[in-house]
């Protein structure tokens, strides 16, 4: 699959999965020996639809917008935002996976919380601080 190729497979993925809460759509973008390097999220494509599924349930205005996807051979990294229903981010995420057979077979991400101060002169997403009280940490 050419880096292009990627790039709109994962946007479709983004698109479907996650904004548009359809955990089945993982059928089509996620290998089923699916590997996940974030402890929160089992492994295995079944484990993380049920994860995300429960997301979704809890969250129905879970929301997450693409800023960049960046791919190279069968690696990619894909910088998002987590924002709320007022379009506020919550989170910065980056994601990284390795591609395989044209569906995601391995993740890795890093996350920042975010609070967002909208002062004049900052950019249009804010400034985002770390909260390392978090429990995410």
């Amino acid at each position: 699959m050419s880096d292009t190729g990627v790039k709109e497979m994962l946007r479709n993925f983004y698109e479907e999965f996650f904004n548009g809460h359809d955990e089945n759509a993982a059928l089509k973008y996620v290998r089923e020996d699916y590997r996940q390097h974030n402890p929160g999220v089992g492994q295995g494509r079944a484990s993380f639809m049920e994860a995300f599924a429960r997301k979704f349930r809890e969250e129905p205005e879970f929301h997450l917008e693409i800023v960049r996807i960046i791919a190279e051979d069968d690696f990619a990294a894909v910088y998002l935002k987590n924002v709320d229903g007022r379009g506020q981010t919550k989170c910065r995420v980056v994601d990284i996976y390795r591609i395989r057979d044209h569906m995601v077979a391995e993740h890795w991400d890093v996350l920042q919380p975010c609070k967002e101060e909208q002062e004049e002169g900052t950019d249009e997403a804010g400034i985002c601080q770390c909260d390392f009280r978090s429990e995410q940490f």
